[in-house]
Parts: structure tokens; sequence; C-alpha cells
């Protein structure tokens, strides 16, 4: 239940932390697309554990496999099957939580669920999960190549240091350059540095990702139930840590007038477009041709490597402190995450658009 995400272009993915591998079938991905093994593999890359000192120490390289769907470097239309094996779990780390309910994770309400929870690096709730996403992220992304489409997130607050909302003062080409994934170099040395003080306090920090959409048409998503910004909230807090969604102006035009953010729709050389972009590139909740922007909040992470008071299974209360390999921060791996989930989501409208329209 719940494991399969999208209509026409789908994820089902499988796997745990501390388990073989995960791993994921993707439907619905059109035939005849050029199969990028090197960029799919720079993709898993950039989420994967062990990239820089703000980064949990996990040493995984996420290789992929690919076992279906691929022949002769394209796609054939048929389900890709894939998987990532997982290498080095260390599974002793968690001996001491088998037992215990760790504060703010699913460890409790995975228990009232099921009954029974895989207590090694929270099971199917890790973030290691998220490979499935990454991957198939990356297929959606060669797809949307074909049609114009690009995507690109960013890190744009880490605790009370944030940048402009305005992406548009930044080169969004430069978010590789700084191991946070920020455009903005001079902010983005102030984030490390105030992860790496979290860090060596055992600590975490939440933060903010923007992430901005190039080239999408107008015409994506569906009303009622099918808004393309409701489909995309959706996929957004579906993520690991993710606490909010907002596109456009968001909760900032709350405070203001209409006639400070309506966007007037002009036409040049027939074609038509908005003179501002307030609305985020959707408007109910369809896209009308203009850059599809919009921010997520991720809280920080759960396992703290300091003391905290918890219950065990009988409710006796106790206490408990983390040990193993924790990042003190998620937004740096999660910008890949944000991508992938915007590929998967906007591939999935727009192969629902030209079937509507056929």
């Amino acid at each position: 239940m719940s494991n399969t995400f999208g209509k026409i272009f789908t994820l089902t993915s499988f796997g745990e932390s501390h388990g073989e591998a995960i791993g994921g079938i993707i439907d619905g991905m059109p035939a005849g697309i050029d199969v990028d093994i090197e960029f799919i593999q720079q993709e898993l890359d950039r989420r994967r554990p062990g990239q820089s000192h703000i980064t949990t120490g996990r040493d995984e390289k996420d290789r992929i496999e690919i076992l279906s769907g691929v022949f002769e470097g394209k796609t054939t239309g048929t389900p890709i099957g894939f998987i990532v094996r997982n290498t080095n779990q260390h599974s002793q780390d968690y001996e001491n939580m088998r037992c215990l309910f760790r504060p703010s994770h699913a460890d409790y309400t995975y228990f009232a669920k099921y009954g029974i929870r895989d207590h090694r690096g929270g099971g199917r709730s890790s973030a290691r999960a998220t490979i499935a996403r990454v991957a198939a992220g990356a297929f959606a992304k060669l797809a949307l190549r074909t049609v114009g489409i690009s995507i690109r997130a960013y890190t744009s607050q880490v605790g009370n240091i944030k940048t402009n909302n305005d992406y548009r003062q930044y080169d969004l080409s430069t978010i590789e350059d700084n191991i946070v994934r920020c455009p903005d170099q001079k902010l983005a040395k102030q984030m490390e540095e105030f992860i790496s003080s979290v860090k060596r306090r055992g600590d975490t920090v939440g933060g903010t990702i923007t992430c901005v959409v190039k080239g999408c048409p107008a015409g994506l998503g569906n009303p009622e139930f099918g808004k393309l910004h409701a489909i995309l909230g959706s996929a957004m807090l579906s993520i690991n840590a993710a606490k909010g969604f907002e596109y456009g102006d968001g909760f900032d035009g709350a405070g203001r007038c209409g006639s400070e953010v309506n966007d007037i729709p002009v036409c040049d050389n027939g074609i038509i477009h908005t003179t501002t972009n307030h609305s985020g590139g959707i408007q109910g909740g369809i896209s009308n041709g203009e850059d599809i922007y919009f921010r997520v909040a991720f809280k920080p992470i759960a396992t703290l490597l300091m003391e905290q008071p918890t219950v065990d299974n009988e409710g006796n209360p106790t206490t408990i402190k983390a040990r193993g390999r924790h990042d003190p921060c998620v937004l740096p791996r999660a910008v890949p995450i944000v991508e992938a989930m915007t590929a998967i989501t906007l591939l999935d409208a727009y192969l629902t658009s030209k079937m509507v329209r056929m």
C-alpha cells in the first residue's frame, strides 16, 4: 500500500535501510529515450552519503543495476527494474534502540500501525529509501529533456541563514560549486560553517530548498483534484523530513493586496505570457508556461547524538543516545531528491496531458 507514485509514469519502490538493496520498478516510461547511465549515476552520487564532512559518514557507492526495460541504450517502453545494493550497514549501532522509541522518528507510529518494526536505521522509514526516487527521477529528467523541460533545486536556507527569495538573482549553474548546494557562494560558506558547528554539538538543523522549473508548457495539471501544485505538494511532502510546501509567492502573498500580486497577461508575437510571476507558473491548478518555482521546508533531522528522554515498547520512561553515522542537516542531500520528485510529477502530468488532448 502507498508504495507507488504516479498515474501513467509510475514508480513503485521497495527496500529498507539495512536490507539487501533499495530498488524500484518504473512503468510508463516512454520508449526510445536515450539512457545516459553516467547521468543517472551522477544523480545518485549527488544523493549518496559520505560526500563531505557535513554529511553522514556511511560509505555507500550506490551503484545502480538496471535489470530490465533498456535495450541497446534506449528505453523499450516496458517496466524498468533497478536495484542499488546496500553494502555498508552498521546494524549494531542500532541495537540499543531495539526496544526504544526514538523522539520524533517513525518508530512508534510504525509499531502502532503494524505491530512490528525494523529498528535498524528506521527500516522502510529511512531516508535511504529515497534512492529509488532519485533513480526514477533521473529517468524522468532524461525524458523531460526531449521536450525542453529543465529542473534545478538548491539550498536556500539553513537555520536562519537564507538567500533572497528571488531565484532570478542567482546563477543556478553554480549550485554544485559548494557542498551545501547553494548558489550564493558567500552564504554557502556560512551555511557550511553553521552545519559544522551544529554537528560538533551533536545537534541538527533544518532549512529550505527552492526548486525552479523552466520550459514547462502551459496546460499541465487537471481540475479539480488533480491540480498541478497539489500533486507537487504531495510529492514534496512525501519526502523524509519535509514539513512544508509553498509555490509562487506562497505565504508571503497572504499579506498583500490583489492589485500587488495579480499576474497581468500580455501577448508577444502570438505567445501569451504574464508580466510578473507571483503565481509561480501555476494558475487554477494548471501550468501557464511561466517558470514554476516553489519551496520545501525540512525539519532538523530527529537523530541527535546527545541523550534524550523517551519510553520503551512497554511505555516505561528511559533515556536514549544515538550512535553511528548521521547527517546533521538533510538539505545538501535532499536537493537531488526534490529535483527527482519534481521530474517524476511533471513527466506524469505531461503524459497525462498528452493523453487528454489526443
